[in-house]
């Protein structure tokens, strides 16, 4: 079994790895839509503090740095199995369902989507986990 934290990504905050392959299973931890400065996208603040958070373009920064998390070790969104994902707020589920479907369909991963109290930030709106698997024949990148 290997854990991986992947440079050139945000890093976790905890002692945990963006990703952990065991066999042809892969576990991607929960990700969000941070950036490795630290900043989120789908978050605008203005001068006076005013907050705007875009579900749709966090929802889609999610997915992108799922998609390099499985690029590291040899797969890609098509090698996911099993997606669970947590929202802050279920009115937020249809922006969510719309970019979720740009990504995948009725043969992508079986899925699973919940509200929680909070995300680890209060601009996250978001957080997703899965769990894929490797390709045959692909070897896992050191």
């Amino acid at each position: 079994m290997s854990g991986r934290v992947i440079s050139g990504l945000a890093k976790p905050r905890g002692r945990f790895p963006h990703v952990k392959v065991a066999g042809d299973l892969i576990f991607v931890s929960g990700t969000s839509s941070r950036r490795p400065d630290n900043t989120f996208a789908g978050v605008e603040v203005d001068e006076l503090g005013t907050t705007n958070l875009d579900i749709r373009a966090q929802t889609r920064a999610v997915i992108e740095n799922i998609r390099d998390i499985l690029h590291e070790v040899g797969a890609d969104l098509a090698d996911i199995t099993q997606i669970t994902t947590f929202l802050v707020s279920m009115n937020d589920f249809g922006g969510y369902n719309e970019v979720y479907g740009e990504y995948f369909d009725e043969t992508g991963p079986a899925r699973t989507t919940v509200a929680v109290h909070q995300l680890p930030h209060p601009h996250l709106l978001i957080e997703i986990q899965a769990i894929a698997h490797l390709p045959k024949n692909t070897e896992v990148p050191r």
